[in-house]
């Protein structure tokens, strides 16, 4: 006889005596076995494909086949199953999905109006049907009429046997029809929740911040409640549609990528309207794990630290930026994907200190990337309206002064972000103007050690 205890609340204990727990061991029970061969694909938007071939042994004709080791966040609507020994005279009559799991709470369940034997702490034994219980108490009806047990009180809970139907992981179970019997592969393959992936990325710019190294790396999170042991990994970019629910952003990777995605072990080839990346070695990824693996090697790539002043978002702080060229002459020459971007700094002193992160939007190749990794210390901004003169009921212009003061022992350039609105034309000004869009004035403006730069235009606005 085996006796099984579960936890049952503070100092209590369930006792359940049984020969085997029901409904969950037979002669065609699948459970782990080394020669699975274990394929993983994750997506981006928590989503999973698990694919696995697996020896199982079938009697001929009509028999219950169980599998207990799968994901616990299963989609049960997308599993496949098929014998790649006799697949034509194999066939799925029926499938379940069993997911009553065994705790406490369901055994009690389970047991209202029915006996059970309780075991106090001081050692004596109370009998009697289950009338009810909650988290504090149980309510039995017994010889001596009802009795109230404070849970705290209690040390054993007792049941004559595990109620039918509840078992202890979530179980597939396929009524087949087989033609052939004996040992056969089976391909078991089924969608799954809890698994997804991103993109991340480490930088480090020397200390004149003129280059750094940027390595991207792949974060796999599996909280799907399965383990996949010596997997062949496969990654798909793009954006999956699915009937249900929203999707999230798409995300692009190219065939650029190949390259570089070979040297860290991933191989990157379109498959549908998507990039898949297979990685070259198996890999083991457990449940309730983030594993990290490396999207491509360390990139050698030219780097300028710029500085901007957005006095309309930020009345006195200047954003530094850190900005480079996803260009193939400079390193890269891929579409990255997004992801947060961690931003290291070399010590002349040795070392290395972190200086800020950003999250980097899809990059598309010979696009200009900008990392945002904080605020000037040394640098401070100040902006006024000095005038607004309205021509009529529609149009205006306004007279508009940006102050930068620089208190740094070097020599900056920094970039004035201003934003106009309606159709608007700047009339004329201290500096040169550059439009970035319909929205957006950018003035870049340089400034010397300890100096001050005043920056004054004059914009009509009709709306």
């Amino acid at each position: 006889m085996i006796v099984h205890r579960f936890l049952a609340g503070p100092a209590t204990a369930l006792v359940v005596a049984a020969s085997l727990l029901p409904g969950l061991v037979s002669a065609q029970e699948a459970g782990r076995d080394r020669a699975r061969d274990v394929s993983l694909t994750v997506y981006n938007n928590d989503l999973g494909l698990v694919r696995e071939v697996r020896p199982l042994r079938l009697e001929k004709g009509r028999a219950d086949v169980r599998i207990t080791d799968v994901a616990a966040r299963i989609d049960p609507t997308s599993v496949h199953f098929l014998s790649l020994t006799d697949p034509a005279g194999t066939s799925v009559l029926e499938q379940n999905y069993q997911f009553d799991l065994v705790s406490a709470e369901r055994i009690l369940e389970r047991y209202v109006d029915q006996r059970i034997t309780t075991v106090t702490k001081d050692g004596r034994e109370v009998a009697g049907t289950l009338l009810s219980y909650d988290g504090g108490s149980l309510v039995l009806r017994g010889e001596e009429g009802v009795q109230i047990l404070s849970r705290a009180e209690v040390r054993d809970i007792r049941f004559p046997e595990l109620p039918g139907g509840l078992i202890t992981r979530p179980t597939l179970l396929w009524l087949l029809e087989a033609e052939r019997g004996g040992d056969h592969r089976i391909e078991l393959s089924y969608l799954t929740g809890g698994l997804s992936w991103h993109a991340e990325y480490v930088a480090v710019a020397n200390p004149e911040n003129t280059n750094m190294s940027l390595a991207g790396w792949v974060s796999l999170e599996n909280t799907s409640g399965a383990s996949y042991e010596d997997a062949r990994l496969k990654l798909i970019a793009g954006s999956v549609h699915r009937a249900q629910p929203p999707q999230p952003p798409r995300m692009y990777m190219a065939e650029d990528m190949r390259a570089m995605g070979k040297q860290a072990g991933f191989e990157e080839r379109s498959f549908f309207e998507y990039h898949l990346y297979e990685l070259a070695r198996r890999t083991t990824i457990a449940d309730r794990e983030v594993k990290q693996v490396s999207l491509f090697s360390s990139a050698q790539v030219p780097v300028r630290k710029v500085y901007s002043y957005d006095g309309q978002n930020d009345e006195k702080k200047v954003k530094v930026t850190l900005e480079f060229e996803n260009r193939q002459s400079q390193g890269l020459g891929m579409p990255l994907p997004g992801g947060v971007v961690r931003v290291f700094q070399e010590d002349p002193r040795g070392g290395q200190e972190f200086v800020g992160e950003d999250r980097m939007d899809h990059t598309p190749k010979d696009e200009k990337v900008r990392v945002y990794v904080g605020d000037a210390f040394d640098v401070v901004g100040e902006r006024a309206v000095m005038d607004v003169r309205r021509l009529s009921d529609h149009e205006q212009e306004q007279d508009i002064q940006v102050k930068i003061r620089n208190h740094k022992e070097e020599r900056i350039e920094v970039v004035v972000i201003e934003h106009q609105y309606g159709d608007w034309k700047v009339l004329r000004g201290s500096h040169e103007t550059r439009q970035k869009d319909a929205q957006t004035l950018e003035i870049p403006v340089a400034i010397e050690i300890d100096g001050e730069v005043t920056v004054t235009y004059t914009v009509r606005t009709r709306f």
